[in-house]
Formats: structure tokens, sequence, C-alpha cells
């Protein structure tokens, strides 16, 4: 039905009042300072996975380092990864130690805007919970989110599985009372990180049909995968495989592996359950917008900084 004209015009509307206009203004500029950083940089926006009006923060992947080379070209392959699954996004690499770029030095060459660390590490520690935030702070000419580590997570543990099943792990293995499996992880003095790492070793011995898995370290925390291996022995394992719960090849993953005289597997690297982990906790830091172990402000850093 089409309307009708009102019969009568309607009084014109009253002009807004002074304080009306001024309100109206203080919300229109409170709008565009929340843009605005506090050196004067224009903030970008997260955008949604759609929204191409705003360009997606860079990812960080923050790598330990290592002065085996094999390290870094693994997780230069996982990076390349990632890029086939988010075409468009800016993937970039820093590293805490031992190889270039730094990340002091990546997040330098981010000229503005925000970006999102995602460490390249398996658990909770003095790197995740320390030097990140810290170097998140330093940068402060970005907007940045730290993300939680990588584990634990069951992609690590199709991971850890597939990676055996590669090295020779057959499924009848499985059901020999003899066999076991030492997870082997580099350590850390946090007790949060044996707590992750035992998480992993559960998950791992369900996803193996309940063999037992048993965690072991290179170092900063015990027990060691040689005890660990003498212990299995003494209980009548003595058919022990070792899952490599290292992200990249390198001295710790190498001096475990030497330790089996059986199945050792790789470590993760470039594994595709990697690549579709680290945009995960990318995309879960952003979804949050709350740092996983909460972001240093300028008042927290050292008068070095």
């Amino acid at each position: 039905m089409t309307e009708t004209a009102p019969e009568h015009p309607r009084e014109p509307l009253p002009l807004d009042s002074t304080a009306q206009i001024l309100t109206r203004i203080t919300s229109q500029l409170g709008n565009q300072l929340s843009l605005v950083s506090r050196n004067g940089t224009r903030r970008r926006m997260h955008r949604t996975r759609n929204d191409a009006r705003y360009p997606a923060p860079t990812l960080v992947a923050v790598a330990h380092g290592s002065r085996d080379p094999r390290a870094l070209r693994t997780v230069l392959e996982l990076l390349d990864r990632v890029r086939e699954l988010r075409p468009g996004l800016d993937v970039r690499l820093g590293h805490i130690e031992l190889n270039a770029p730094l990340l002091p030095e990546t997040l330098d060459g981010i000229a503005a805007g925000d970006a999102v660390l995602v460490p390249l590490l398996l658990g909770r520690g003095h790197h995740v919970r320390h030097d990140l935030p810290l170097a998140a702070a330093r940068a402060g000419h970005l907007r940045t989110l730290v993300a939680a580590p990588l584990g634990p997570h069951p992609l690590l543990v199709e991971a850890l599985y597939e990676r055996l099943v590669e090295a020779g792990w057959r499924a009848e293995d499985g059901t020999s009372r003899s066999a076991a499996v030492v997870l082997a992880a580099a350590g850390s003095r946090d007790p949060d990180s044996a707590v992750d790492a035992r998480r992993t070793a559960q998950m791992l011995s369900d996803r193996l049909g309940g063999v037992p898995v048993v965690p072991a370290y290179a170092s900063a925390a015990t027990p060691t995968v040689p005890v660990a291996l003498r212990a299995l022995a003494a209980r009548g394992r003595h058919r022990v495989a070792l899952a490599s719960y290292f992200t990249a090849p390198g001295r710790f993953a190498t001096a475990a592996a030497d330790a089996v005289d059986g199945t050792a597997a790789a470590p993760l690297g470039a594994h595709p359950a990697m690549a579709r982990l680290l945009l995960h906790r990318y995309d879960r830091a952003l979804a949050t917008g709350v740092p996983a172990y909460g972001a240093l402000t300028h008042a927290h850093l050292p008068a070095s900084a």
C-alpha cells in the first residue's frame, strides 16, 4: 500500500542545543582518538577475515635460533606453508638468539600498525613469559599481541604421531607389552613447562592406544633422555621409540635421537599440522585481543630499554 502524505505539514525540527552539539563533537573526537597511538601514528583496526578495508596484523613467528643450519631452513619452509594457507598475510620471522633476523630487528622493520608474535615454542617458559612481552613493549611504534605457545594442542600430537609413523612405528607396536615412547623436549626451569610436556605425553599416549609415553628433557629439567630410557628398561620396556618434541633440528634434537637404539622420529618441522596450528594461535590471539601473558608497558621496561 502506498503511503499518503500527512494532512498537515510537520513542525520544523528544533535546532540542536549547545549541549547536544558538544556531546556529538566529543563523541566523534573520541572515536578518532581511539585510532591514534601514543606516538601519534594512526592505529590499524584488527579486521575480520573478510574485511578487506584494513590490512591484517603482521604474523611474526618467533623461533629460538640454532647454530644448526637445518633449523633455519626448516623454519622458513614452515612459514612458506603458512603463507600458502593464508595468502596475502604478512608473515615474518624473528629469532630470540643465534640467528638473524633477531626479533627486535624484525619488529623494527614493521613500519607501523599491528603485529601478533607467535612463539614457535612448545610450552610455557622464560622466553614466552618474559622475552617476548619485553620485545613487544620495546616496539613502541606497534600495537602487539603475544600469542600462546604452540603446545599443548591436538594438532601437535597429530604431528608427533605422524613423525613416529614416518620413522617406522607400526600399529602392532602399540600392542607389545615391551613398547614405550620417550617424548624428548628441550626442557625449562619453569614448572609449567613440565606440566605442558606431561599433558602432551598423555595426549600422545592416548593417540597411540595407551602406549606409555614418558617426557624427558635435553636440559634444565629431569629426567634426561638417557635416564628415562634406563628407567623404562628396568620396567621391561625395551622397545622404545623417541618422539622428537622439537620445532626444528638442532643440537638438542640430535643428542636425543642419538641416545635411542630404536625408532627416532624427526622433529616436527614443517609438518602441515604445524602450519595450521601457527595460524590457529594467531587467530586466537586476535579473537581474544588479550596478550597471552600480559603485555608490558613502557613503565615496566628496565632503565636500559
